[in-house]
């Protein structure tokens, strides 16, 4: 019997596949679908503390290996979100699930984690560092010093499970910098990685980029970015303390992905731009065919090879 469950700080979920916060988990809708689904857990759009449209469109645009996105943080506020989830974890008080919260501000984000530790919800809360694309406003994510002054903040008051997602970083010293400020802290999880900001992308025949906000850039996700997802979990899992599990997101396409992730040291694994593409369908998909990998090898729990990469040392 091969078993796709996972656990991150002492709670186990019943498959190691669920969706990003973005695409399709913006409603009451979305969620449901996803409640319903084989994913292993839900996270919800991230929030901030009041409803935002976001960015004017065209905004988001697929591409042949994933898409390009200048969203700006749409969603329905804090509260919508918030009730959403104390509604499901009186139906379900079985099952785990994540609050996304992505404040444009530390005011913001300190006065809805207020809100939530003085809440019932006693689920996974997500803090999002690393949203690229509010104009204007740079990552936290790369601003080492902030992080850890947000960090220090939070955790001065916060005592529920919670997460960071991350930006993705490209230098080995950038992964040594940030390792160390976060084991200074009780993370349940990190989130590796957001999209990759920024790129551009151009529509030759109008001669125009193909993005409205911020001139055109936008965060690139989907399979072109799968080798930097790879490399960021890894990375992480080589420095971060055994207790902060990771979430591997990032150019998932099938179930090799998954397998790809789970073998560079991630606890659970997230899909975005393909989810935004294919509905819930796509966890039924990607479970099947990571349990055929894992048959194939003779695995039957994420355990047997689960952070085991090998090198050619």
């Amino acid at each position: 019997m091969i078993s796709l469950s996972t656990s991150i700080a002492g709670h186990t979920f019943p498959a190691c596949t669920m969706n990003a916060a973005g695409i399709r988990c913006a409603t009451t809708d979305d969620l449901d679908n996803l409640i319903t689904s084989n994913a292993g857990a839900y996270v919800t759009k991230s929030a901030t503390p009041d409803p935002r449209v976001g960015n004017p469109s065209p905004r988001m645009k697929g591409l042949p290996n994933g898409s390009i996105n200048a969203m700006g943080l749409p969603n329905h506020g804090l509260d919508y979100y918030l009730d959403y989830v104390l509604a499901d974890q009186k139906k379900r008080p079985d099952r785990m699930n994540f609050l996304s919260v992505a404040g444009i501000t530390l005011d913001d984000n300190l006065q809805m984690l207020h809100t939530i530790q003085d809440s019932a919800f006693n689920g996974f809360t997500e803090l999002n560092l690393s949203c690229p694309n509010v104009p204007g406003k740079p990552q936290v994510g790369y601003d080492f010093g902030r992080v850890q002054e947000v960090l220090t903040a939070v955790f001065d008051f916060f005592t529920k499970p919670l997460g960071v997602k991350l930006p993705p970083y490209f230098d080995m010293a950038h992964f040594d910098q940030i390792a160390a400020i976060l084991n200074r802290y009780p993370l349940a999880f990190v989130n590796t990685i957001n999209s990759v900001g920024n790129g551009l992308v151009i529509n030759a025949e109008t001669e125009t980029a193909v993005l409205k906000p911020k001139g055109g850039f936008g965060g690139i996700g989907g399979a072109s970015i799968k080798p930097i997802a790879l490399a960021n979990v890894r990375a992480l899992r080589l420095r971060l303390n055994p207790t902060i599990a990771i979430i591997g997101t990032g150019g998932v396409v099938n179930g090799q992905d998954v397998f790809e992730h789970l073998l560079c040291g991630a606890d659970m694994v997230q899909i975005g731009s393909k989810f935004g593409f294919e509905g819930t369908p796509l966890f039924d998909r990607l479970n099947q065919e990571l349990s055929a990998i894992m048959a194939t090898k003779g695995y039957t729990s994420i355990a047997d090879f689960k952070g085991k990469l090998k090198t050619l040392d």
